[in-house]
C-alpha cells in the first residue's frame, strides 16, 4: 500500500484496492460517479468526508490503526477527490469509467447497461447528497431531465437483455451495443453540462455574498 505521503498520485487500480479491503458497498465507477455529483453539486457547503461517510451507509467501516484511516480517507479525498475537482474546467470535461470492448452478446450488454445505469444513479445521488429536492439553474435542470431518459433507455436494454425472450441476430447485438456507447456519450455530455452550469451559479452567488458582504472597519 502506497504511504500517506503519495496518496495523491495513487492509480485507479490502487484505489479500487482501497475500497474492496474496506468492504466499500460501491463498485468504484459508482463512487468515482458518486464524488464527482457531489462536486458539482449546486450547495456551497459540500463536505467531501460526509459523502464520504454516506457512501458507506452513514458511517465509514471500522480502521484496526491510524494508518488505514488515512489511506482510505487520505487516498478518496486528497487523490480521487482533487483528481475529479478538475473536470470542473471546460478543457478537462468528466469522462464516464472506461470498459473493455466486449463481444455482442446478451450476457455483456446485460454487464455494460447495469455499469452505466450505476454509474448515472450515482451521480444523482452524490449532486443531491442528503437532500430530497435541490435547486438547479435551468440548463442543469434540463440535463437532469436528459439524463433521468438516458438512464430509463439504459435500464429497459438491461432488463431486456439480463432475461431475454429468445436468440437474436448478432447484427442486432451490435447495434445495441453501438446505441448503448452512444448513449455512454449522450451522458457524458449531460453530466457536464450539469457542472459547468452549476459552477457558474455558485460563481455568481460568491460574487453576489461578497458585494453584499459589509466593510472591515479599520
Amino acid at each position: 500500500m502506497a504511504k500517506h505521503g503519495k496518496l495523491d498520485q495513487l492509480s485507479d487500480g490502487e484505489l479500487q484496492t482501497l475500497l474492496k479491503k474496506h468492504d466499500c458497498p460501491l463498485g468504484f465507477h459508482e463512487v468515482r460517479a458518486r464524488l464527482m455529483g457531489n462536486i458539482a453539486s449546486p450547495g456551497m457547503e459540500v463536505a467531501p468526508l460526509q459523502e464520504l461517510n454516506r457512501i458507506w451507509g452513514g458511517a465509514l467501516p471500522e480502521f484496526e490503526n491510524e494508518e488505514e484511516a488515512k489511506q482510505l480517507i487520505g487516498g478518496v479525498m486528497t487523490g480521487l477527490w482533487n483528481s475529479l475537482s478538475k473536470h470542473q474546467s471546460r478543457s478537462n470535461p468528466f469522462r464516464m469509467t472506461r470498459v473493455k470492448s466486449g463481444p455482442a452478446t446478451y450476457e455483456h450488454l446485460a454487464k455494460l447497461s447495469r455499469f452505466r445505469r450505476e454509474e448515472i444513479d450515482a451521480f444523482i445521488e452524490g449532486l443531491f447528497g442528503d437532500r430530497d429536492e435541490q435547486e438547479f439553474p435551468e440548463a442543469a435542470h434540463r440535463a437532469i431531465d436528459n439524463l433521468g431518459e438516458i438512464r430509463a433507455t439504459i435500464a429497459s436494454v438491461h432488463e431486456f437483455c439480463a432475461c431475454p425472450p429468445a436468440p437474436a441476430r448478432t447484427e442486432s447485438l451490435r447495434e445495441t451495443l453501438k446505441n448503448l456507447r452512444n448513449l455512454a456519450v449522450i451522458a457524458e455530455t449531460a453530466i457536464n453540462t450539469i457542472i459547468q452550469a452549476n459552477k457558474a451559479a455558485r460563481a455568481a452567488l460568491l460574487e453576489v455574498y461578497s458585494m453584499e458582504k459589509p466593510p472591515t472597519l479599520h
